[in-house]
C-alpha cells in the first residue's frame, strides 16, 4: 500500500489553516501532519516533521512565504510547495514563488466565506498530489537584461513557434525565454496552465528577464519577431493570419477543454494558419494537453520539440508526446534554446 503525501499547512490565518486542513485531511492518500501560522513557525515544524509538501502561504508576519522558499532552497532535501495565494493581493509575489521553486499556485478566495474556501478543495487536493511527485528543479537566475537596440529584421517571418507548459511552467518559460536573444528571428506565443489572475503579473517578469519583448496576450495584439504572446489565464489564445502578419484571438470557446487556456486550441490554431511552418515546443507539466496539438503539427509537416526528463518538474506533457512518435527532437532546458534556433531556420 503507498504511503500518504505528508503535508504541512502555512497559513496566518487560523479560519484558513482550519478549512485546508479539514480539505485536505479528507482527501484520499493525504495525512496532514501539522499546520503553522507563519514562515518561521514554518521552518521550524519542517524540520521536525519533515513534510512531504507544504501549502503555502505567501503574506505572512516575521517571515513570508518568499523568505520560507530561500530557506527550503539551502536543504539537501526539502518539501515540494503548493503555493495558496489571493491574486488581487500578491499576485507578484505568487508568480515570484513559482520561479523561486514552488510547484503548483492555487488561488485563494479573497472573501474568505466558508463555502468558498471549500470550493477550492478539489484543485488543491489535486495540485498537493501532483506537487508530491514533482522533481525540484533550480529557478530562475536573476540577472540584468538589456534589450536590443537592433530590432528584429521587419521582414516577414518564414516559421512560428508555439509553447505549451503546466506544472512547473512558470520557471521553465523563464529560463527558456532568457536563453533567447531579442533578436530572435520569429514570433513565439505560449500557452501556460495558471490560475487566472496571474499572466499579467508573469508576462512582466518574463519581459524583465529576457532580452525578448514579452506581452501578456490581447485581442489584435501582433506577433512579430522578436516578441512573445503569453496566453491570458481564463482565456484560450488562438492566431489568425493576415497580409503576411499573425494576430492574436481570445475566447472562452471551446468552453468545454479541461484548461483555459489549452495548449491544444494554441497549437492547432497555429497550425490552421502556418501549417508545416510551426515548430511547437512541449516543456514540463502533467497531463496529456498539447497532444492532440503536436499530432496536428506533425500531420502539416512542422516540427514538435519536447523538454527531456532530466529537466522536467514533471514529465507528462512531453512524455505523452514523444511515446505517441510525434517528438521530433528532446533537450533538457539548457539546450532547448539551441535547438529551437537551429529549428527555425
Amino acid at each position: 500500500m503507498q504511503s500518504p503525501v505528508r503535508v504541512l499547512v502555512v497559513d496566518d490565518s487560523a479560519f484558513a489553516r482550519k478549512v485546508l486542513r479539514q480539505v485536505l485531511s479528507a482527501a484520499r492518500g493525504i495525512q496532514v501532519l501539522d499546520t503553522a501560522r507563519d514562515g518561521l513557525d514554518a521552518l521550524e515544524k519542517i524540520s521536525e516533521l519533515r513534510p512531504d509538501v507544504i501549502t503555502l502561504d505567501l503574506m505572512m508576519p516575521h517571515l513570508d512565504g518568499l523568505g520560507v522558499l530561500k530557506a527550503l532552497a539551502s536543504l539537501p532535501s526539502a518539501p515540494r510547495v503548493v503555493v495558496v495565494s489571493t491574486a488581487e493581493e500578491d499576485s507578484e509575489l505568487a508568480v515570484c514563488a513559482l520561479q523561486e521553486g514552488a510547484v503548483e499556485l492555487v488561488h485563494k478566495p479573497t472573501a474568505l466565506a466558508t463555502e468558498r474556501l471549500y470550493e477550492m478543495g478539489e484543485e488543491l487536493v489535486a495540485k498537493v498530489l501532483t506537487a508530491a511527485s514533482a522533481q525540484v528543479r533550480p529557478g530562475v537566475e536573476e540577472r540584468p537584461v538589456v534589450k536590443p537596440r537592433v530590432q528584429p529584421s521587419p521582414s516577414t517571418p518564414n516559421k512560428l513557434v508555439v509553447v505549451g507548459t503546466s506544472t512547473g511552467g512558470p520557471a521553465a518559460l523563464g529560463r527558456l525565454l532568457a536563453a533567447l536573444p531579442g533578436d530572435f528571428p520569429v514570433p513565439l506565443a505560449l500557452a501556460l496552465h495558471i490560475p487566472a489572475g496571474y499572466t499579467e503579473a508573469l508576462a512582466r517578469r518574463l519581459d524583465k528577464q529576457s532580452a525578448l519583448e514579452v506581452l501578456e496576450a490581447a485581442e489584435g495584439v501582433e506577433l512579430k519577431p522578436g516578441r512573445a504572446v503569453l496566453a491570458q489565464a481564463g482565456m484560450h489564445l488562438s492566431l489568425t493570419r493576415r497580409d503576411g502578419s499573425t494576430w492574436a484571438k481570445l475566447s472562452r470557446e471551446p468552453a468545454g477543454t479541461p484548461h483555459h487556456p489549452s495548449v491544444d486550441v494554441l497549437f492547432q490554431s497555429a497550425v490552421a494558419s502556418w501549417g508545416r511552418d510551426v515548430v511547437g515546443v512541449v516543456l514540463t507539466g502533467m497531463g496529456d494537453d498539447g497532444l492532440a496539438g503536436a499530432r496536428a503539427i506533425h500531420a502539416a509537416g512542422g516540427r514538435v520539440l519536447t523538454e527531456s526528463p532530466e529537466s522536467c518538474v514533471v514529465y507528462g506533457m512531453p512524455r505523452v508526446v514523444v511515446e505517441a512518435g510525434l517528438s521530433h527532437a528532446s533537450a533538457p532546458l539548457e539546450g532547448m534554446a539551441a535547438l529551437l534556433a537551429r529549428s527555425v531556420r
